[in-house]
C-alpha cells in the first residue's frame, strides 16, 4: 500500500502548501500579546524557575527576530536597583507573586511605588528608568520582553522623573 507522501508527494516541497511563517511582533500591543501568550504557557517556563538568595536569577527563554524574552525570579527583598534598558523597549509581566515598581520622584520619598500583582504588565520605551523590588514575603517570577534584544542596562544613582514615559511609541 502506498503512503500519502508516495502518492501526492511531499507537501513541504511545495511552498504554496506551507502555512506562512508567523510574523514577529512589531508593535507594543503585539509584544504585550507575546508576553501574555508565553505567560499562559506555564508548562514552557515553570520548570525552569530557580531561586537564588544571593542574586537575582534569570534565564533567556526565547530569542526572535529583533527581540528577547527573559524569565527572572525574585526572592523577598531582592531588587534590580534603579536602571533603564538602553535602546530597548520592553514589556514586564508578573507571572507569580508580586513586585513593586519604583519610578520618578513625584513628591513621594524614594519615588512613586506601584505594586504589580500576577498578571500585571508594564510597557516602557528606551530610556525609561525604574527599579523593581520584591517587597512581599513570597518569591515572585517575572517575564521580560525586550526589543531590540537587551544590550545594556545602565544603572542609575536614582530614578529620575524626567526619564519616566507613560507611552511607548510603536
Amino acid at each position: 500500500m502506498n503512503s500519502d507522501v508516495q502518492i501526492a508527494g511531499d507537501p513541504l516541497a511545495i511552498p504554496h502548501l506551507m502555512p506562512p511563517a508567523p510574523a514577529h511582533p512589531r508593535t507594543v500591543a503585539e509584544f504585550a500579546g507575546l508576553a501574555r501568550s508565553v505567560a499562559a504557557d506555564r508548562a514552557s517556563w515553570a520548570h525552569l524557575v530557580q531561586y537564588d538568595a544571593t542574586s537575582r536569577w534569570y534565564h533567556r527563554l526565547r530569542v526572535g527576530p529583533g527581540y528577547e524574552v527573559w524569565l527572572l525570579s525574585w526572592v523577598p527583598g531582592q531588587g534590580s536597583g534603579a536602571h533603564d534598558h538602553g535602546p530597548s523597549s520592553g514589556v514586564l509581566t508578573v507571572l507569580q507573586g508580586e513586585l513593586t515598581e519604583i519610578t520618578g520622584s513625584t513628591g513621594t520619598p524614594g519615588g512613586a511605588r506601584q505594586v504589580l500583582r500576577a498578571g500585571a504588565q508594564r510597557v516602557f520605551a528606551p530610556g525609561y528608568a525604574h527599579e523593581i523590588v520584591n517587597d512581599s514575603l513570597a518569591p515572585a517570577v517575572s517575564l521580560h520582553v525586550y526589543s531590540p534584544g537587551l544590550t545594556e542596562m545602565p544603572m542609575r544613582a536614582s530614578v529620575s522623573a524626567t526619564a519616566i514615559r507613560d507611552v511607548v511609541p510603536n
